[in-house]
């Protein structure tokens, strides 16, 4: 989510990760710069939905699992999220599913026109701020902080009423015997429901996750 950003706002969100929460004047002492500075840099974080400011310093507003997710085979989830972005036309209606990889489709959707975006991440939500072309449609529920998602009965109720010609799903695991898998129930009801409303369901997954199977089939 964060290799658009500046270098030294990077590197904020990466002591936070490591800390959890972390003052204005360490910054300023860390970076090398003035705590007006910092503070301007944590105000544009905060604007974007990566952190909440606090009485002389922050906080993140993600699990730190998710930036941690987020650094792992970034380059291999760029690639990905690309060649996904590459199959949206103009016009279309397309749903994506929480995750690190497919929230990163977003950042490659500059330049095309009329889309209209369905959403259970809030991952997503930072890219969708920086392209005001997108309409974007969250679909609400009980909120997930580990994988910064929205699910259960008003999530799926919302899904169901639409209708969109791609959804973009990712998955924990794919195996040839047992499809794909995740850990957790509520996310593998959110993929069915996306399945089910799209013309055409494309899965966003590295080579990492091949071969391994998560607890709940999808």
């Amino acid at each position: 989510m964060n290799e658009g950003l500046p270098e030294r706002e990077r590197t904020i969100l990466d002591l936070l990760a490591s800390d959890g929460t972390i003052s204005v004047s360490a910054l300023s002492e860390t970076l090398g710069v003035s705590a007006v500075t910092i503070r301007a840099d944590l105000k544009s974080l905060e604007d974007q939905g990566f952190l909440s400011r606090s009485r002389g310093g922050a906080s993140l507003s993600y699990h730190k699992s998710i930036l941690d997710r987020q650094k792992d085979r970034v380059e291999e989830k760029c690639r990905i999220a690309k060649a996904a972005a590459e199959l949206v036309r103009d016009g279309d209606r397309i749903m994506i599913e929480a995750g690190t990889t497919t929230a990163l489709i977003l950042r490659y959707l500059a330049g095309k026109r009329d889309l209209h975006i369905v959403t259970n991440s809030t991952l997503a939500l930072a890219y969708a701020r920086q392209n005001p072309a997108l309409d974007i449609t969250v679909t609400g529920g009980e909120f997930r902080r580990l994988t910064e998602s929205m699910v259960g009965p008003i999530a799926l109720a919302a899904i169901e009423r639409l209708n969109v010609r791609l959804a973009f799903v990712g998955t924990d695991g794919f195996t040839l015997d047992r499809g794909a898998t995740t850990h957790i129930v509520e996310g593998a009801e959110i993929v069915k429901a996306m399945v089910a409303r799209a013309d055409r369901a494309v899965l966003l997954a590295d080579s990492s996750k091949y071969g391994k199977a998560g607890f709940v089939g999808v």
